[in-house]
């Protein structure tokens, strides 16, 4: 699946990058950018401190990082473009930007190829792409080898180092040769037909299998959610000690499958009354939960689960947990796909008419 990346270090998470500071000097670009020269005229650090707050400061020049869910744009959804904080040069746009439930901006490509340097960071021990603006040479965040779409790339940026330019205001400001990204005859459209839902019903194998049968998702990826160890492992969740539920990432297009419906069909893929197993499967790690990324979200989840609970459908009282989203673990490869891999695999899940 396009969501599920081979290379090694996508076990690290998404949470790894904020570590800390990078250290600017002896980095190696990547393949993917030309050298990078030194940016001639830039602000001083006495002007760029008067200029940035204390955070915005911290992050473009000493390669800081923001908290997750805590900052500006990490569920932004208004049309437009993103630009460097420090220069205004141009970055990302809305049209890239999906929800990864990682709690910052996330885009799977920049607004021009050039418009980002992307440098090896072996900072802190591990191995990571640090990415960069091209003309401030601001720090802006790292990319990951696990975003949706063909590049599968992911590029998971600090909110403190961009400034947002509505749609409607791209010619005031002087980007209007990006106004055509918004109109109704643009090349590339707005990013909603594209949405992020994580549920779990137990075991991720069989919910990912008929997640994925459904008319209207477009992509699956399992893992582990909604508990308290960083860069969990399956053999630290079939614990049960860690918190984390077996869940399952969907992407899904809204204009063929509304959030309630998919809901409705992962009601019929489970059974909801069963706290803390499925099936045969027993523990925390088993039960039934939504994790929301949105209120919106929150309210659909519960007026769905209220609507199942009345049904009569389930001889005892729906448990289903609802709960925000929070920071999601990737499985292991041999987690992804696997009943595709493994037609005959284990499975307790199955539709209910």
């Amino acid at each position: 699946m396009t969501m599920t990346s081979s290379i090694a270090f996508l076990a690290l998470g998404t949470l790894l990058w904020s570590a800390g500071a990078c250290e600017r000097p002896g980095r190696t670009e990547t393949g993917r950018t030309t050298a990078m020269t030194e940016p001639t005229g830039r602000p001083t650090a006495e002007e760029l401190r008067a200029r940035l707050t204390p955070e915005q400061y911290h992050v473009t020049q000493e390669c800081g990082t923001e908290p997750r869910f805590r900052n500006a744009y990490w569920d932004h959804h208004e049309p437009g473009i993103y630009v460097d904080i420090v220069s205004g040069e141009p970055l990302f746009a809305s049209t890239d930007k999906f929800d990864s439930g990682t709690g910052w901006p996330s885009f799977t490509r920049p607004l021009r190829e050039d418009a980002v340097v992307e440098r090896v960071d072996e900072s802190h021990g591990m191995r990571r792409v640090e990415v960069r603006s091209r003309g401030a040479d601001s720090h802006l965040g790292h990319v990951f080898p696990d975003g949706p779409g063909p590049g599968g790339l992911r590029y998971c940026i600090n909110s403190a180092a961009l400034r947002f330019v509505p749609a409607d205001r791209l010619v005031e400001e002087g980007y209007g040769e990006f106004a055509p990204l918004f109109d109704a005859e643009g090349s590339r459209k707005q990013a909603a037909t594209r949405r992020t839902a994580l549920l779990a019903g137990g075991c991720f194998w069989g919910v990912e299998q008929l997640l994925r049968e459904l008319d209207g998702v477009l992509d699956t990826e399992v893992g582990y959610t909604g508990g308290t160890l960083e860069n969990p492992r399956y053999d630290d969740v079939k614990t049960g000690r860690t918190g984390h539920a077996e869940a399952v990432r969907v992407e899904f297009d809204p204009s063929r499958l509304s959030y309630a419906d998919l809901l409705r069909y992962f009601f019929r893929l489970h059974d909801p009354t069963t706290p803390n197993r499925q099936g045969n499967d027993v523990g925390s790690q088993y039960r039934s939960a939504i994790f929301y990324f949105d209120d919106e979200q929150r309210a659909t989840a519960e007026r769905v689960r209220a609507e199942v609970d009345a049904s009569g459908r389930w001889p005892a009282p729906v448990v289903t947990e609802i709960a925000p989203a929070g920071p999601f673990w990737p499985a292991e490869d041999e987690h992804q796909d696997y009943l595709v891999r493994h037609p005959g695999g284990y499975t307790c899940h199955w539709l209910r008419d």
